[in-house]
């Protein structure tokens, strides 16, 4: 499950131009409450060497999908019959004898049950309406009825034979049953019209078909655990929203908020800011729960519009005289069109537009946070990071002196090489100089 891509494109813009900080785990859960916003990816568990224990068949008419073959070609005949075979009926004489009652599955009347053609038309019905259930309990289903009106309507049903005619094709062929026609939709259609897939994906939109009901189990328990903590559409969310620029910080340690900025402390003791910046900044520390209502109000007031008084007795004015065929429809337009005129909107002073420029560069660079909620609240100081405490250094102990190890002599009072093994050439002998 993850959000739709487009949605999370106009989130992220709605977020850059409102400037404010959004908790990701309300928009999370703003994304699950409908269908439209998020997209459901089904895939199949494999077990070690890869096989996978589902398969998936999409219909490509209306993109549905179906976990057997059998299910997605009923679905096909069902839904899209009009597309690949024609309906004609030829009149024939009805089955001779007298009928008391016929079965009936909810509203289609099968016929007598020591009929004929009873067994095949109820097995074409089990196909058609329930083929993951069971033959017998479906047929538990189907129920007896005693009623002229329903035999009657039996009989009329019976005095025509319905043929199919096979459309799409380079030879038309006429086919006599709903067994022929499955035959013969699998031979020539189900390789073009249903797809076998690994993994499937469904775009929740109001008029998306619905998923078969192992699939409508998996996707209730998902929903539900989403619901209850978001985990997911957070994660899809973040990654998304950061390749959109946005940045990420936690309020008080716990709550991540999203935001066009993160948060930026502003030194005003060593950094030379504009005086509206400071007032910004000294206003939002002393007020109680600031909001930009209250900025302006407090920093850059409207003026007030002083209104003349009515007068206590009004001299009423003369009445004119009106033509006889009475007043003009102008005239008598112009005072109700003047009263229902809507009062101008007030337009932003040049005092309040330099206020909100600041803020917004407040805002941009990190300095204020403007919440969801509407408050305001500077960057806090970040603290400075504690000290490791020194650990006393520890003395040295005083190495012992080892003996030295003796190098072994030859008789010609030379070492032996302690790196090779091999002994010097010895030097001549003194008693061989003078020789």
């Amino acid at each position: 499950m993850r959000p739709d891509p487009a949605g999370v494109v106009s989130l992220a813009r709605q977020i850059k131009l409102s400037g404010r900080a959004y908790p990701l785990l309300e928009v999370a859960s703003l994304v699950i409450q409908k269908p439209d916003r998020y997209e459901v990816t089904f895939r199949p568990v494999r077990d070690k060497e890869g096989k996978a224990d589902i398969q998936f068949f999409v219909c490509s008419l209306d993109d549905s999908v179906w976990l057997t073959e059998r299910e997605a070609v009923a679905h096909v005949l069902r839904a899209h019959f009009d597309t690949f075979y024609q309906v004609e009926k030829t009149p024939c004489d009805p089955p001779k004898g007298v009928w008391t009652l016929v079965a009936q599955f909810d509203e289609i009347i099968l016929g007598p049950p020591n009929y004929h053609g009873y067994q095949e038309k109820l097995r074409e019905l089990h196909a058609q309406r329930a083929p993951r259930l069971p033959f017998e309990v479906f047929k538990s289903k189907v129920r007896m009825v005693k009623d002229e009106a329903a035999v009657k309507s039996w009989l009329e049903g019976q005095s025509s034979k319905q043929q199919f005619i096979a459309l799409n094709v380079e030879e038309p062929q006429t086919l006599h049953s709903m067994a022929a026609v499955e035959e013969h939709f699998r031979a020539k259609h189900a390789a073009n019209v249903i797809k076998q897939a690994d993994v499937w994906s469904l775009n929740r939109q109001p008029n998306a078909p619905r998923l078969p009901e192992p699939l409508m189990r998996v996707l209730r328990v998902s929903l539900e655990r989403e619901r209850r903590f978001p985990i997911r559409t957070m994660t899809a969310l973040s990654g998304a929203f950061a390749h959109a620029g946005l940045q990420f910080f936690k309020r008080d340690k716990t709550a991540v908020h999203v935001a066009i900025a993160r948060p930026h402390y502003l030194d005003l003791e060593n950094t030379l800011v504009q005086p509206g910046v400071k007032r910004i900044i000294e206003f939002i520390n002393t007020t109680d729960k600031p909001t930009r209502k209250k900025l302006i109000a407090a920093l850059a007031p409207s003026p007030v519009v002083e209104v003349a008084p009515a007068p206590a007795n009004p001299v009423e004015a003369p009445a004119e005289v009106e033509p006889k065929d009475g007043p003009a429809p102008e005239a008598a337009a112009a005072p109700a069109a003047a009263e229902a005129a809507p009062a101008p909107a007030p337009t932003a002073t040049a005092e309040q537009q330099a206020l909100l420029s600041d803020l917004h560069w407040l805002v941009h660079q990190g300095h204020v946070i403007e919440f969801a909620n509407g408050l305001l609240e500077t960057a806090k100081k970040p603290q400075p990071k504690p000290e490791a405490p020194a650990q006393p250094a520890k003395p040295k102990e005083p190495r012992a002196d080892k003996p030295k190890k003796e190098r072994p002599l030859t008789k010609q009072g030379r070492y032996v090489s302690d790196n090779c093994g091999l002994l010097p050439t010895p030097a001549p002998n003194a008693a061989l100089v003078g020789l």
